[in-house]
């Protein structure tokens, strides 16, 4: 563990220190000494596209969180709960899908994109999110259904109860954890996302958080390492907000008092 601590702590202090450096930096080292400041931050937002790659990732960010989540987590609970023709085949196909590498299907998606004229257009991007985390995280969210007992649906039923309201009110409620931590994958895979941005959007001004950064490390001769860290400090916030924001739901053991005797 200390190993490990290491490993994951050592690149995220250095980028952190070099963040409030007072002039810039040849490479990301481990340097305590010089003048400490604030002044690389107003940079990014005054100097820079910053402020628009960062827009631009939250919206995309958020979009994929809300429409994925609902999605997800409809298509988990019917697959649980219902028999319908394909259902079978359909999970089979969610299998298959994920053994294709997203390096594989750059070519199609970029060929696609120019075929619907989505090229540097944000909705394309959004799309290939969502459409690429659904097969896997309904799986996930199937699997966390079938451990709600089906009891609970049957004693909803004989009170009365619709199957909207059983999925509603008896056992979504359940599977709270497992919905707050696909709205956390969902939100984090377009921030952390630097390939499809760069491969699907082409003008600076809408560059994701990913992208634009690389922007500042690309030139060798002048790379500007403390606007890096910077904008890299200031990208995790909203990560961070969103798992404390979603802590309280990461609970194990819910349906231990879900049924009785």
């Amino acid at each position: 563990m200390v190993i490990l601590g290491i490993i994951v702590i050592y690149p995220v202090l250095i980028t952190f220190i070099t963040a409030f450096k007072d002039a810039n930096v040849q490479a990301f080292v481990l340097d305590f000494g010089g003048k400490w400041t604030l002044a690389n931050f107003k940079t990014l937002f005054t100097s820079t596209l910053y402020g628009s790659w960062y827009l631009n990732t939250m919206v995309i960010s958020i979009s994929c969180m809300v429409i994925q989540v609902i999605v997800v987590t409809l298509a988990g609970y019917v697959y649980s709960r219902y028999r319908f023709a394909g259902k079978k085949f359909s999970l089979t196909f969610f299998i298959v899908i994920q053994m294709v590498p997203t390096m594989a299907a750059l070519t199609a998606y970029y060929v696609l994109a120019n075929m619907l004229n989505a090229l540097d257009h944000y909705w394309f991007l959004t799309a290939i999110y969502i459409g690429g985390g659904i097969p896997q995280n309904t799986w996930l969210m199937k699997g966390y259904f079938d451990n709600v007992p089906y009891d609970l649906d049957e004693s909803a039923k004989l009170d009365g109860a619709g199957n909207f309201k059983i999925f509603w009110s008896i056992v979504l409620p359940l599977v709270k954890p497992m919905i707050a931590v696909q709205a956390l994958w969902a939100f984090m895979s377009p921030v952390q996302d630097y390939l499809m941005a760069k491969f699907l959007l082409t003008s600076e001004s809408h560059y994701t958080v990913a992208v634009g950064l690389q922007t500042f490390i690309n030139n060798a001769q002048n790379q500007q390492v403390v606007l890096f860290s910077a904008g890299a400090i200031l990208v995790a916030f909203p990560i961070a907000a969103l798992f404390f924001y979603l802590q309280r739901f990461f609970v194990s053991g819910l349906l231990a008092g879900g049924s009785k005797g």
